[in-house]
């Protein structure tokens, strides 16, 4: 028997292949009903919008965001490696076959301008991504300003990968990485 955090985690995950490899605004919901084999009433009881919907996508992608990242940055035994532990991650990540960018940005540039909840939603995963990053040059006694760059050239890395389709977006952004983490540190 399905449980509701079953059928949540089927809808979630659903809606996620969805929305990611199609657009949100192009899925609609008895799309999502027949990918993740359950009623619209289920989807609707666990969702009561689309809206909704998202952000359950969006807080699941941000979850398989930092466990990515934590498990990427735990593989480094130094300082100056776990500063590049994200650049590496993002290349993996972007040698997926099914790599279409940040889930976070594609859903802020559909829905962020109509739906404040979205773009809070976006907002915070990024300012933890930040956070995280800034929390690792702290570490390893950098300047508070290394942080800010080092995030900016993986999120520069990820829309380059996902409108070139390539994954050599990546050491680009890890070539400037290191000249920036090696003059800092």
């Amino acid at each position: 028997m399905t449980t509701d955090a079953d059928a949540r985690a089927q809808i979630i995950e659903a809606a996620d292949r969805l929305f990611y490899g199609q657009g949100i605004g192009r899925v609609g919901m008895d799309a999502v009903r027949d990918a993740a084999g359950v009623s619209l009433k289920a989807i609707y009881r666990q969702f009561p919008s689309k809206e909704d919907l998202v952000l359950g996508v969006l807080a699941h992608r941000h979850d398989l965001w930092t466990s990515g990242f934590d498990g990427a940055v735990a593989g480094a035994s130094t300082s100056r490696d776990r500063l590049l532990a994200v650049y590496d991650y993002l290349a993996d990540w972007f040698d997926e076959s099914d790599f279409r960018g940040c889930g976070f940005i594609n859903a802020f540039g559909e829905l962020g301008a109509g739906s404040t909840a979205v773009a809070d939603a976006v907002r915070a995963h990024k300012l933890s991504f930040l956070k995280a990053v800034d929390a690792l040059v702290a570490e390893a006694g950098g300047p508070a300003t290394l942080g800010p760059q080092l995030a900016i050239l993986a999120e520069g890395a990820q829309t380059t990968a996902a409108i070139l389709g390539t994954s050599e977006a990546a050491a680009v952004a890890r070539g400037v990485a290191e000249i920036l983490v090696d003059s800092s540190l």
